[in-house]
């Protein structure tokens, strides 16, 4: 009666993970720390807030981390990358088709490199900020001279061979 009872639970337990487990999967976080969602969720959305001392309308990542970008890098060419991807993690895509909410004026794109398959807008790759912790933070606003929020105005990247140097940010 024991060996048949054990033998019963054994495989009820074996039946319910294996049910559990069909039910669906998790996604699988990317390297900006932000899992992976279905294709029909917006990547990127907007919201107001203040930046230094103006308040101004910024892109956001699905976790609500304001994005921003480099200006070294250029339509096709991804410069910041290795340690500086740690301090400024890419906002990576699971598809070739980003979407957000609400549309932005802009052009959303993929670009694959070295990073992986990166979100570009407008021809400027996008990246989070180490150090902002909530959606309230944009403490990578003016770094180095080179890091600037991403807006829903941001003009044109630069093509590569237009050479590198001092963009502007368009606010």
């Amino acid at each position: 009666m024991r060996m048949v009872l054990r033998a019963t639970t054994i495989f009820l337990t074996a039946a319910s993970g294996l049910a559990l487990a069909a039910c669906g999967g998790t996604a699988s976080p990317t390297s900006n720390g932000a899992a992976a969602s279905p294709s029909q969720a917006a990547l990127i959305h907007t919201q107001s807030m203040k930046v230094g001392s103006s308040t101004m309308t910024v892109l956001k990542n699905a976790k609500g981390l304001t994005l921003y970008y480099f200006t070294p890098d250029t339509s096709s060419t991804v410069a910041c990358t290795g340690a500086c991807a740690t301090n400024w993690p890419p906002l990576l895509s699971t598809g070739d088709t980003p979407t957000s909410s609400p549309s932005l004026p802009g052009q959303l794109t993929v670009m694959n490199g070295t990073n992986g398959k990166q979100v570009v807008y407008n021809g400027h790759p996008l990246y989070t900020y180490a150090k902002d912790g909530d959606s309230g933070d944009a403490y990578g606003q003016g770094i180095g001279g080179k890091w600037f929020v991403a807006t829903p105005d941001l003009a044109a990247a630069a093509a590569a061979n237009a050479g590198s140097g001092g963009y502007t940010p368009s606010y």
